[in-house]
């Protein structure tokens, strides 16, 4: 998978996780990958304040962009 299939996955993965924290006031925007392995988010909206945003980063967010683009490694967000 070169680099643009890459983002484009990514993008369908937050796309796919997007209306779930939309429906609790919040959104996700992908800043960066890093050499194909590392992925920056940037929560946003109630996800910022939010006490189990690390979860959802991790059982949500990052399950999600793995089942689309197995090579990531982590998924870290990086705050405003």
């Amino acid at each position: 998978m070169n680099t643009e299939e890459l983002k484009l996955n990514i993008e369908k993965a937050l796309d796919e996780i997007r209306p779930f924290l939309q429906s609790d006031g919040g959104d996700i925007s992908l800043l960066s990958i890093e050499n194909d392995k590392l992925v920056k988010v940037q929560l946003q909206g109630a996800c910022v304040g939010c006490s189990v945003n690390q979860m959802t980063l991790k059982s949500g967010v990052e399950m999600t962009i793995k089942k689309y683009a197995p090579q990531i490694e982590q998924v870290i967000n990086v705050e405003a």
